[in-house]
């Protein structure tokens, strides 16, 4: 399955702050990840150099500045009290796994994940999942930005029965960024569901990404839809996570970044070569991955893919 280019967008319905604050310019030219999660320590040691900008757009809850919306150095952080509960670790792992699988990039880092004053995670807002996709779309040239991942956006339709309803909000954006090359990476979800993915992994638009194990079969926690997966990638690993402590990640979340540096790494390899082709050569060179019950499926082989 070829996941075309579309330029068909809906209207937009809201606003993101586009005012130009101060910021490290990507003048090295290195691709960019823009990783839109929950908060990031950038202490750490492997982070020295990589973290180009911080950028805090929220709906539920104040940025450090005590606002919802902040740029620069520390804008994606939060109280060293904080970052450590109630899965706020999670951005600073995908980070360390995006970075691990491409050392040769930048990451952007976007905060989309507000808290409480006592530091209770707030759910995600569609809003505030617009408004980071449309800052995207606003600085990609800015950053060299070459792919989005989005692990703490997705909602669980899979149980109901409007199975991926297709939102103009959230679809418009996705829709427009393809449109300029960037991919979205989105997970399939860890639902032990063989049937459906999460949304907007569903969405066709999107690249919906599946976990694999070390021993590269799929994991059993990975939801499976044969029509709108695209590709596989490590899931359960290790990472490092808030004051570079170690620590064992399992989920779909992980995958998506090993995926988008994978996809970096090719068109970064093979410039010439249109967002269409890059997924064509990811997907004629994979490797086959399958476990009891799902079978078929397209673990991401980058050595491949930069052969190819």
């Amino acid at each position: 399955m070829t996941k075309k280019i579309t330029t068909a967008l809906v209207a937009l319905l809201l606003v993101v702050p586009t005012a130009s604050h101060a910021a490290l310019k990507n003048t090295s030219l290195e691709p960019t990840l823009a990783i839109l999660d929950t908060a990031i320590d950038t202490s750490l040691p492997s982070f020295k150099g990589k973290i180009i900008q911080e950028v805090c757009l929220l709906e539920r809850g104040p940025c450090p500045n005590g606002s919802t919306y902040m740029e620069g150095p520390g804008a994606a952080s939060m109280p060293a009290n904080f970052i450590t509960k109630n899965g706020f670790d999670h951005g600073t792992q995908m980070t360390y796994l995006a970075l691990a699988n491409n050392p040769n990039m930048k990451v952007l880092f976007i905060r989309i994940i507000g808290n409480n004053p006592d530091g209770i995670r707030q759910v995600a807002t569609e809003a505030a999942v617009y408004n980071a996709l449309q800052w995207v779309i606003d600085n990609k040239d800015k950053y060299n930005i070459k792919a989005v991942t989005m692990a703490q956006a997705s909602s669980n339709w899979v149980a109901g029965s409007d199975y991926c309803p297709k939102t103009p909000i959230t679809q418009s954006k996705i829709q427009t960024l393809v449109a300029s090359n960037i991919p979205v990476f989105l997970p399939a979800g860890n639902d032990f569901n063989y049937e459906k993915l999460r949304w907007p992994a569903c969405l066709p638009e999107s690249i919906a990404v599946g976990a694999t194990m070390p021993t590269k079969a799929v994991a059993v926690y990975t939801n499976y839809d044969p029509k709108l997966i695209d590709f596989f990638a490590l899931g359960t690993t290790t990472t490092y996570g808030p004051g570079n402590v170690k620590l064992p990640i399992a989920g779909t979340s992980a995958s998506i970044q090993a995926a988008a540096a994978s996809w970096i790494a090719v068109s970064s390899a093979k410039p010439s070569l249109t967002y269409n082709q890059v997924y064509d050569l990811i997907s004629k060179t994979s490797t086959p991955t399958s476990n009891s019950k799902i079978k078929g499926g397209k673990l991401i082989n980058l050595e491949g893919a930069l052969n190819g």
